[in-house]
């Protein structure tokens, strides 16, 4: 995620903290929340079924920190780092890419310059659904220089690479077409994202019904929050979480810093989840989701400490499947 305004922490030095539980509900609200999603979900904009009526699969937290643990390796084995213009930033997309071809993806690299810098693009494509009504899904691969990049943002690369996954392994037959992304120089201004939108005449854009973003999803410290753009789409991450005995808030830290902007500011409608960045949890999140309040929800932000040691493997597992249910309930 690009820092725009983004506050230093109090003492300004990144913390590493342990693993904390994301969720502060009891047993019994959990439950009746539970409840209450599934009586209302006739309700939800996303509810009605397409041909497929299975439900999304439960992702693999394993399988997502598996991930992680390569992109690490990938970043140890390149300076320390996955940033645009550097040999891990190509590393990673070379490992994404290759399990999305053997999965059976329609897999296009799309270059750009950077500053004198070659930038490149990962765009998957599952064969099937309606093309006039894509739903496509993105995630920045690139990390900042100073760090490996694990939770900001190879835990939303990782998310949405494992629901890819999971689309090929049930052979999915969705109403709408998918597209999957992994964006390049998102650090640097989300250059990548808008360069591919750029490079779309406005049939193509309109044929993109939906954007999801997934920038940051396993912070230390987490939040829970949904992009609000459109109510329906809002609806279908919301009510989820509300089953999972979880209250969800909207973000200002979303707000014009990752790549559904470029989306957004072409008149797509976008979506996402998010687990917060450099921001200060406030006492009532903290109450509400079982963090620590004072603090930020990622310490490690944009610094070297981002690494394996910064993921709440719990919050990680949770938003993973919201991923893998929005693209199952939009694309019916």
């Amino acid at each position: 995620m690009t820092r725009g305004q983004i506050r230093a922490s109090s003492t300004g030095v990144p913390r590493r903290r342990p693993r904390r539980t994301a969720f502060a509900a009891a047993s019994s609200a959990a439950l009746a929340l539970t409840l209450l999603g599934a009586a209302g979900a006739q309700a939800s904009p996303g509810a009605e079924k397409g041909p497929h009526a299975a439900e999304a699969p439960d992702i693999s937290v394993a399988a997502v920190q598996q991930d992680l643990k390569d992109l690490q390796s990938v970043a140890e084995a390149n300076d320390g780092n996955r940033a645009h213009g550097r040999p891990g930033y190509k590393a990673s997309l070379d490992y994404i890419k290759e399990k999305l071809d053997a999965a059976g993806y329609k897999t296009t690299i799309q270059e750009f310059d950077n500053n004198g810098s070659t930038g490149y693009n990962l765009v998957a494509d599952w064969p099937g659904g309606a093309t006039d009504s894509t739903v496509m899904t993105g995630a920045h691969l690139d990390s900042v220089s100073s760090g490996p990049g694990i939770n900001d943002n190879g835990s939303g690369s990782a998310g949405i690479l494992e629901t890819a996954l999971a689309v090929a392994k049930a052979d999915l037959k969705p109403s709408k077409h998918l597209r999957f992304a992994w964006w390049d120089a998102e650090e640097e201004g989300l250059v990548g994202s808008r360069h591919y939108v750029d490079s779309l005449g406005q049939d193509e854009i309109g044929a993109i019904g939906t954007y999801l973003n997934f920038d940051m999803i396993g912070s230390p410290n987490a939040g829970h929050f949904v992009y609000e753009d459109d109510p329906s789409v809002e609806a279908v991450f919301t009510e989820w979480f509300q089953s999972k005995g979880i209250e969800t808030e909207a973000s200002e830290e979303v707000n014009g810093r990752s790549d559904h902007a470029s989306f957004k500011d072409a008149g797509v409608t976008v979506g996402g989840s998010f687990t917060g960045a450099g921001e200060t949890m406030t006492q009532a999140q903290a109450d509400k989701w079982g963090g620590t309040a004072g603090e930020p929800y990622d310490a490690c932000y944009h610094s070297a400490c981002d690494d394996l040691s910064n993921i709440n493997e719990e919050a990680l597992d949770l938003h993973s499947d919201a991923i893998a249910h929005a693209v199952w309930e939009l694309s019916s």
